[in-house]
């Protein structure tokens, strides 16, 4: 029968009660069986000692199977007694059974207590067989002069069996509740599967062996060796049974270790090794690399804390433990724990089995580690290659593949639209402040854009200085600039670098998503756009379809753009400028022009942004600079020293290297520094950098002088006279065409001319076309001008001839002119000579 082996109770009140109720009931049944025992027909002797034997036998020969923390102990005894009750009178299998099973516990030299319980427990369990065994027609009554194991006594053989069974594991059961303070119900409903085994085996050993004394009841000598042998071959069996299932289920428990996936790997080795190794609980604790310290635990059925090693609550059970290193005891990741509510000791076969299944679950765990650090790393690896490094916004590559989804799966309502932004003069702050500044510029701008973004909105930077955000399910096309203006107003404050101080500036340009042509054809829309607003100064413009052409034509001058100046495709023409009461040249302005071998002749507007964009500003402003002081050196060496202006775009003042080109080409043609003018566009802040002030210092230096062109088209007229050191103001040709019309524009033009005479600076009114504008300008005191009324843009050569012909272009006004003159002196030193 299975037994658990049951060590001193403690000292409980109950416990003790129900042992001594035990003991008590046995010695009552013994003495009731014991008083008929000359009254009850006598068995043979050697019956009886065969009997005894027998259960000293079947009862010391045990097989022990460990479940969880407790011991069970399969016997047949059950057997024995079967066959005792069908050989002996009732008094001599009760007293028989008593004298056997009390020696087989006096020889192991167990406990009193001990021996005292399992001796009752079997005289009770065989006081309670032996009625039912009369009532069934099974045992000695019945068969003493018959014969005595049949077919009929089947019926019979199982219930005795069962009776004697249930008897002795319920008093096993109630002792080892009050012994664990375990509930009787989870004892008696736990492990079914041995106790049914023990049942059948009992129950086929106790029939067979009855079956075999049928033939011959001398055959009952035998029958005691005979278990004996059953016993160590059964013992055997079943130990080799046990390897081969164990070795089976630990191979089935490290296949469940074939995951990629850490936790699932430490989920099954808790539940594995728990259901493996019967164990109440089974803990793993790990530390992997870049890893805090981590403890699972469980049982074969489920995880009950999977967290911190320093969080997790205490258990007081006792513990075996074995170390996560491989085979050869190379690196160790932690500990693997077998916990039970008692004591356990694994035998040799489970402490082997306990390291192998250790080492593998070390070789799983490495496995998945590393197959998450590459899992991690070509997660890195497939962001880096759709994500910017520098601010880690999508890339183009990334833009295109949501944009595709976005515009190919249309929003049931709105639109889409996309921003192309381009920062405008971030050359310059590369090329002065350095790539680690340019790269902090392009970090903020990108974290602004993000901020000033919608949630569903995708803000991208496609490569240099160059962002794009795609905005999702807008309700109506208008509203696509006005979301692209209030997205580069986040531009608007200054950005601080490295205690630097920087206003940004960008243009961008808007497109709504085309029926057909997809992501590709949106972002060509929408650079078209872009390149329309810087053309215009503009800071957003809208794609239009109209102008498309015309600006795919500007977008392809980039590409003819390095053979242009290589084979100095461009031209120079001067305007002069003259002295309005004399009509005498006093200047002259160098204007390029490209003569394009396929397109004509091209004004500035239509290719100075692309020769910025594409890098070649310098050499382009030195072919200017070439050409305007060879043409100034010789109208010096034929008499007249007059200044030559040339137009300087503002990106050239961020270039710490200007000012040394311009020396350079000073000397190179023999030319006075104060007999070049240098002039800068208003409209643009030309003092947002430090940068700016130490270029202008060195222009300074060289001796050349300068010009404001555009004047009173910015927002910073005032600022920009108070911080650039200018010698000359150029009042721009709108406020000259509106002035005879426009109170406002006439204002404009008086204050100019008064500001230009009170802070000592040659005024120059540019745009003049009509000789009642010229009167105008006199009588206002305005000293100069240029205009179709004198010239229009003319070839070095020609202007050269009219200087040798006297230099006049228009009649001297009337001398009764009420106007305050300015000396011609005064003329001379600001720069118009």
């Amino acid at each position: 029968m299975p037994s658990a082996g049951v060590s001193t109770p403690p000292a409980g009140d109950w416990l003790r009660r129900f042992v001594s109720l035990v003991v008590a009931t046995a010695f009552s049944v013994a003495v009731f069986f014991g008083a008929g025992i000359f009254s009850t027909t006598q068995p043979e002797w050697w019956y009886a000692a065969v009997f005894i034997l027998l259960v000293v036998v079947a009862t010391g020969s045990s097989v022990k199977i460990r479940i969880r923390s407790n011991m069970w102990i399969l016997q047949w005894a059950e057997a024995a007694i079967l066959v005792g009750i069908a050989l002996l009178p009732p008094v001599w299998v009760v007293l028989c059974t008593i004298l056997g099973t009390g020696a087989v516990y006096a020889l192991k030299r167990v406990q009193p207590i001990k021996l005292a319980f399992n001796t009752a427990k079997a005289t009770i369990a065989v006081a309670a067989a032996i009625p039912v065994a009369n009532l069934t027609g099974f045992g000695w009554t019945t068969n003493q002069h018959g014969e005595l194991f049949s077919a009929g006594d089947v019926y019979g053989l199982i219930l005795v069996a069962a009776v004697l069974f249930a008897v002795g594991e319920t008093l096993t059961t109630v002792v080892l509740a009050l012994a664990t303070r375990t509930r009787i119900q989870e004892l008696l409903t736990a492990n079914q599967e041995v106790r049914a085994a023990a049942l059948l085996s009992n129950t086929a050993v106790g029939g067979a062996t009855l079956a075999l004394l049928t033939v011959n009841r001398l055959l009952l000598v035998a029958v005691p060796p005979l278990v004996l042998c059953l016993h160590l071959f059964n013992s055997g069996r079943l130990r080799a049974q046990s390897e081969r299932e164990t070795w089976q289920r630990l191979a089935e428990a490290t296949d469940r270790f074939n995951d990629v996936d850490v936790n699932a790997v430490l989920h099954a080795a808790v539940t594995t090794s728990a259901e493996l190794f019967s164990a109440d609980q089974t803990e793993v604790e790990v530390k992997l690399p870049d890893q805090e310290p981590r403890l699972v635990r469980g049982d074969a059925a489920h995880i009950v804390w999977d967290g911190p090693l320093d969080e997790a609550p205490e258990t007081g059970s006792d513990s075996i433990n074995v170390p996560l290193s491989s085979h050869d005891g190379g690196i160790e990741l932690g500990h693997l724990r077998l916990r039970f509510h008692g004591k356990v000791k694994l035998s040799e076969r489970e402490r082997y089995a306990l390291r192998t299944f250790a080492a593998s679950l070390c070789t799983a765990l490495r496995n998945a580690q590393t197959h998450a650090q590459t899992r991690r790393m070509a997660q890195r690896y497939a962001h880096a290659a759709r994500h910017d490094a520098l601010t880690g916004l999508p890339n183009r590559r990334r833009l295109l593949e949501l944009g595709e989804h976005k515009v190919s799966t249309r929003p049931i309502r709105g639109i889409h639209a996309l921003l192309l932004i381009d920062l405008d003069h971030f050359k310059e702050i590369n090329d002065t402040l350095g790539h680690g500044i340019g790269d902090g510029v392009l970090r903020l701008v990108g974290q602004r854009l993000a901020a000033a973004a919608g949630a569903d909105d995708v803000v991208a930077r496609l490569g240099g200085d160059e962002f794009a955000i795609l905005f999702v399910g807008l309700p109506a096309p208008a509203l696509a600039s006005h979301r692209a203006r209030k997205v580069l107003a986040a531009l608007d404050p200054p950005l601080e670098v490295d205690g630097i101080r920087l206003q940004v500036e960008a243009s961008g340009g808007v497109a709504t998503a085309p029926a057909d042509g997809g992501m590709t054809e949106l972002l060509r829309r929408a650079d078209v756009a872009m390149y329309q607003a810087k053309r215009a100064g503009h800071t957003v413009a809208v794609y239009s379809q109209s102008r498309d052409t015309a600006d795919l034509g500007q977008l392809s001058l980039t590409g003819d753009l390095r053979k242009a100046l290589d084979e100095r495709q461009f031209a120079l023409g001067f305007q002069p400028i003259v002295d309005l009461a004399s009509g005498e040249v006093v200047a002259a302005e160098a204007l390029a022009r490209w003569r394009h071998p396929r397109r004509g002749d091209l004004g500035p507007p239509r290719f100075l942004e692309a020769i910025v964009r594409s890098g070649l500003l310098t050499p382009f402003t030195e072919i200017v600079l070439d050409g305007a002081l060879s043409a100034s050196q010789v109208w010096h060496e034929i008499g007249h020293r007059i200044p030559v202006m040339v137009n300087v775009s503002a990106r050239s003042l961020l270039d710490s290297r200007f000012p040394e080109l311009v020396e350079r080409q000073l000397g190179l043609h023999d030319v006075p520094p104060d007999h070049v003018v240098l002039e800068l566009t208003e409209t643009l802040t030309l003092s947002r950098l430090d940068v700016v002030e130490d270029v202008l210092g060195a222009l300074r230096e060289v001796g050349v002088q300068l010009a404001l062109d555009d004047f009173g088209t910015g927002y910073g007229s005032l600022s920009t006279l108070a911080e650039v050191p200018i010698q000359q103001l150029k009042i721009d040709r709108k406020f000259i065409h509106a002035m005879e019309n426009s109170n406002e524009a006439a204002a404009v033009v008086r204050s100019t001319i008064e500001l230009g005479r009170s802070l000592g600076l040659a005024v120059i009114a540019v745009g003049v076309e009509s000789e009642r504008q010229r009167q105008t300008l006199f009588e206002l005191g305005c000293p100069a001008g240029q205009g179709h009324l004198f010239s229009r843009p003319m070839t070095a050569e020609r202007l050269t001839g009219v200087l040798r012909r006297g230099g006049d272009l228009a009649p001297p006004l009337s001398a009764e002119a009420d106007v305050i003159r300015m000396p011609a002196n005064r003329i001379r030193r600001r720069g118009i000579r």
